[in-house]
């Protein structure tokens, strides 16, 4: 994206997030999901990052929440109260640890890493003088929050009194420590019947029930959910101040204090070790009887953590480690019509690559046009992709207000894209006017998968036909276009059958030209013929690897004649394979799998023999040899034996009953031999 293109985008992102965020924030009515305004921020967060000359302070990726309620009193914080920057990948978390680095200027390889889950809930600040509580802040705008102090008195896991049990250590006469307030889902679950009893209106989540708790004017309310907390970070300690060496020292200590905090936190050596956790939990944390939605990461080490300061809302040597979303947004780059088996016209969206359930997602189906109409879909939208549990990746809306103006209309082909016949309306259904039209592809397909041909192990008749239901195939090179999250994300397939099959396909993507010719499914060609073809290619052009492009150029320019002279490649045999190549649909699917693949040419050994190098022709009846016997005779001695007599012609072995051959061997003055005139060459 060059600079003017990323501006414009930016200015886009920054007007909608902060449109999201304000009525999220302020208003208490989200928009869209937090996913989805995740996603939004990550993209602009990377745009920043790849044109820091273009963030402006205003920019969402430099604040830290939305303005505190107007009902509440304004409280200051200590020390600005940041927020972190997601990452959603192990790339994403490589490039922040790299980009710490290079503000330190020192690689940490050696450094440790403590992990937090991170908690799905409302962020506090607690103040306590001489141990005792005396005030409690929402995050708010990061500098400002809103005093809710009575409303924290009544969360049992918050001590309103502090008890060190540590003789050595002494309270401080000053203490502000940060946690998260939260919800479980047992309690979650006990609200909303509650609320269902009472004809009410049943919370989205957990977190909201949180955060709507905590921000009660009637503290009787908070104090009847039964609110839960964990104490994460200290940020200020007087008389005495503490000097921790380690964020993990930190919570060691507020344990002490009589704070809970969360068991399931650790230390950890490396990234590699930070991933394992991350993926423990993303697959165990239904177990947890709260919500989370990824791993705070925090260099563990004090001084690196301070001295790496802070980037715009967020502190450096910290990140949120986020699960993989189930839905996320991203720019749909084009809309491709895939033929199913039935005939039926499906248009698929073809999406900028995005990490959607934990798979990423290239392609999305789009059912219908009627759909496209009813999302208002054109190509260049940014929309909301979703998967959740096994259901395929859906586009669930699409963001209008992000288009530049050139986004493009969307319409279904007048011609099948598969055979050119007239496309009709059946229902909500586009369909090939060609009743044959699918069952041609499934057969083409199944061809081109099988043993002889590419050889595709674990691609069966049931898979292949669920590609083509899906819109994700239409012909055979679409099937080297396969991701993994295109097959991962299909009901009754997992990541690893879906990792399996396309490590399949990609080990496939150079083959024998005998086979490649043999996958085309040419009519009247089997793997002797296409055997043949290969070796006649390799005359001209010399052994190796080639692109397709080049096989096919040769074969595409051969004559009917020079087909024929091919050994066993008659004059329909030769019709055939001069058609296919002549036919425009055929050359534009070859062209479409020389992107994907290459083809092995074979080097032809010439025979050494009496006939070598001799090109024979077989005709009429022989007094004792049949003609495969003769044939297999010269073929034997290094001869060559051709279905038809041209200039290039050595001989015409002639029986009884020769025709139209013999008259054309005359005409051309190609030698005529008998029976008994071969077997004198063969002894």
């Amino acid at each position: 994206m060059i600079k003017g293109e990323a501006k414009e985008r930016i200015e886009k992102l920054r007007a909608e997030i902060n449109r999201y965020r304000y009525s999220y924030h302020v208003l208490d009515k989200p928009l869209i999901s937090d996913e989805a305004l995740d996603s939004l921020k990550k993209e602009l967060f990377d745009l920043e990052m790849r044109h820091p000359e273009l963030i402006t302070p205003d920019s969402p990726t430099q604040r830290v929440a939305g303005e505190p309620l107007a009902q509440f009193k304004k409280v200051p914080h200590a020390e600005p109260m940041l927020s972190l920057n997601d990452v959603f990948s192990e790339s994403d978390l490589a490039d922040w640890l790299e980009r710490l680095e290079n503000h330190l200027k020192t690689k940490l390889d050696r450094t440790e890493f403590y992990c937090e889950l991170k908690i799905d809930g409302l962020a506090i600040e607690l103040v306590y003088e001489n141990g005792l509580l005396t005030q409690a802040s929402t995050r708010g705008n990061g500098l400002v929050g809103e005093d809710v102090t009575l409303n924290i008195r009544t969360v049992e896991a918050i001590p309103l009194k502090l008890q060190i049990s540590n003789p050595k250590l002494q309270i401080p006469k000053k203490l502000v420590i940060r946690g998260e307030v939260f919800i479980s889902r047992k309690e979650f679950s006990r609200i909303n019947r509650e609320q269902t009893k009472l004809g009410e209106k049943v919370y989205a989540n957990p977190r909201n029930i949180a955060a709507g708790s905590i921000r009660q004017l009637d503290p009787k309310v908070t104090a009847a959910r039964k609110l839960d907390s964990f104490a994460y970070d200290i940020v200020l300690s007087e008389s005495p101040s503490f000097n921790f060496k380690t964020h993990e020292e930190k919570h060691a200590f507020l344990h002490s204090l009589g704070f809970k905090t969360n068991p399931n936190n650790k230390p950890c050596k490396s990234l590699a070790g930070v991933l394992d956790i991350r993926n423990y939990w993303n697959s165990h944390r239904e177990k947890l009887d709260y919500e989370i939605d990824g791993l705070v990461v925090i260099v563990n080490d004090e001084a690196v953590f301070v001295r790496a300061g802070v980037i715009g809302k967020a502190p450096r040597a910290a990140c949120a480690f986020k699960f993989s979303p189930k839905e996320a947004t991203t720019i749909v780059r084009g809309i491709k019509v895939q033929v199913g088996r039935t005939g039926a016209l499906t248009p698929v969206a073809e999406l900028e690559p995005v990490l959607v359930g934990g798979i990423t997602i290239t392609n999305a189906t789009l059912h219908n046009y009627d759909e496209i109409q009813r999302l208002g879909l054109k190509i260049g939208d940014t929309a909301i992709v979703s998967r959740a549990g096994d259901v395929i990746p859906q586009i669930r809306a699409v963001l209008p207000e992000l288009r530049t103006g050139k986004e493009k209309e969307f319409k279904m082909p007048g011609k099948c894209p598969a055979d050119g016949s007239k496309v009709v309306k059946d229902g909500v259904a586009y369909r090939c006017s060609n009743q044959n039209c699918g069952a041609r592809i499934r057969e083409n397909l199944y061809h081109f998968v099988s043993r002889g041909a590419y050889d595709m192990r674990g691609l069966g008749v049931k898979i292949i036909d669920r590609f083509l239901d899906e819109g994700l195939i239409t012909d055979a090179a679409d099937i080297f276009s396969l991701k993994e999250g295109d097959i991962a994300s299909l009901e009754r397939f997992g990541e690893t059958s879906a990792k399996n099959i396309v490590s399949e396909i990609q080990s496939k993507k150079k083959i024998p030209l005998a086979r490649f010719i043999y996958s085309l499914g040419i009519l009247h060609i089997g793997e002797e013929t296409s055997a043949l073809l290969a070796r006649a290619v390799s005359a001209r052009i010399g052994p190796g690897e080639r692109k397709v492009s080049q096989t096919i150029g040769v074969l595409k320019n051969m004559s009917v004649e020079d087909l024929q002279e091919i050994s066993d490649v008659g004059p329909k045999v030769a019709e055939s394979i001069h058609a296919w190549f002549k036919a425009a649909a055929n050359l534009r699917l070859a062209e479409k799998l020389g992107k994907f693949v290459s083809v092995e040419v074979p080097e032809v050994k010439v025979p050494s023999g009496k006939l070598s190098g001799k090109k024979f022709v077989i005709t009429g009846t022989l007094p004792n040899l049949s003609r495969e016997e003769a044939k297999e005779k010269i073929k034997a001695e290094g001869g060559e034996v051709s279905e038809s007599v041209s200039k290039k012609t050595d001989y015409l072995l002639a029986g009884e009953e020769a025709g139209s051959k013999l008259v054309k061997a005359k005409k051309l003055g190609v030698e005529i031999i008998n029976e008994n005139r071969l077997i004198e060459m063969l002894e």
